[in-house]
């Protein structure tokens, strides 16, 4: 069984995408332009938004976790773990690291990619204020 979740949100003219270990979503619609780890704004749902069954199965030992990032028809896969000392307490952000720092914004751990290794073609798209980006998080539950 997948459980999946889905966020909405949109691109922003600051957004950066330069950032080597963290990539964010926010709830919040504005952003300087040192916000260089964040991706989208405005978005749907921040960590302790998420529905409990995902949760509780991204703090199963060896959890994988997918994130996709879409604008239009450009989308970026991410591959990352879960990890038992996942809090999901922060109700503004999502943020996606390479490391296993865990604090109440992180959703996933040990990702294959940060901010910075998004196709530029997609981060131009996420430059536009009104571009829609859908972000779909899924963890396959065994």
């Amino acid at each position: 069984m997948t459980i999946t979740e889905i966020i909405e949100a949109r691109g922003h003219k600051n957004v950066q995408s330069t950032h080597k270990t963290t990539l964010e979503i926010t709830k919040g619609t504005t952003l300087t332009r040192r916000g260089n780890c964040i991706v989208a704004v405005a978005a749907t749902k921040g960590a302790a938004d998420l529905n409990p069954k995902f949760k509780k199965a991204a703090r199963k030992e060896g959890a994988k976790i997918t994130v996709t990032i879409r604008a239009d028809d450009l989308a970026e896969i991410v591959r990352a773990s879960g990890s038992p000392q996942l809090s999901f307490t922060d109700p503004m952000d999502v943020v996606v690291r390479k490391s296993k720092y865990v604090c109440g914004r992180t959703i996933a751990v040990r990702a294959d990619k940060a901010a910075n290794d998004l196709s530029r073609e997609l981060v131009e798209k996420m430059r536009d204020p009104f571009q829609e980006v859908k972000i779909t998080l899924q963890i396959e539950n065994h």
